[in-house]
């Protein structure tokens, strides 16, 4: 799903020059906010292509079902039957997980039973710790409004970026130095001999980002006992 700036093709992360003849950073089009776009005339074209993920659409542009629903009969009435949401089954998927985890420990607790022994304190800690970070889990599936939002939690990437704050909570920015091709008194653009674009330097405020923790990811697991 590419950016369009009239029949150009505009890669994120590559530098590039605009209609005006401004140089453009690899990072503008990350950093840019829609208007910014707008102003340019830059576009977003919908990606066609049928990659999509499985677990959570039908098709790239329809989601699965996300709640549990009543099946209707032809007259819309309650069969009595529920079709089960995507919520309801990673909910599933959760105490599966959790079972793994812990059933590998399974066999001191009946050690303890059978030989009146308490088990190690950091093997309770622990699978009470997978237990607990089950419980979470569901509940933050149960809290998602959409699908977009549940694959997120589940499967979102680790850190995002995002702009720096100060301690009023507004965005820092920096002064960044750029280029863009001069223009003579009537507004056309300076060429030297050779036909090539003649540029200046030109200062533009720009977010100041950094890498933080993804906070939309659910309650991570407990690290095993090693």
């Amino acid at each position: 799903m590419p950016y369009k700036l009239g029949d150009r093709t505009l890669q994120l992360d590559v530098a590039w020059v605009d209609d005006a003849g401004i140089a453009r950073p690899a990072n503008w089009l990350r950093l840019s906010t829609e208007r910014d776009r707008e102003l340019l005339g830059i576009t977003w074209v919908a990606d066609v292509s049928n990659n999509y993920d499985q677990r959570f659409y039908w098709s790239a542009s329809k989601p699965k079902q996300l709640n549990d629903e009543p099946v209707l009969d032809e007259d819309g009435k309650d069969t009595g039957e529920v079709q089960t949401g995507l919520k309801t089954l990673w909910k599933a998927k959760q105490s599966e997980i959790a079972g793994t985890l812990i059933a590998p420990s399974d066999w001191r607790v009946i050690k303890a039973k059978e030989t009146g022994t308490n088990m190690p304190s950091a093997w309770k800690t622990y699978r009470a710790a997978v237990r607990t970070a089950c419980n979470t889990r569901q509940t933050e599936i149960d809290a998602c409004s959409d699908v977009a939002a549940l694959k997120e939690l589940l499967f979102g990437s680790a850190t995002i970026q995002q702009q720096k704050t100060d301690e009023d909570g507004k965005g820092v920015t920096e002064t960044v130095t750029l280029q863009r091709q001069k223009t003579d008194e009537d507004g056309k653009g300076v060429v030297d001999s050779d036909g090539k674009a003649v540029l200046e330097d030109y200062t533009e405020e720009q977010p100041v980002m950094e890498t933080v923790t993804n906070p939309k990811l659910a309650t991570a697991w407990p690290d095993p006992i090693s």
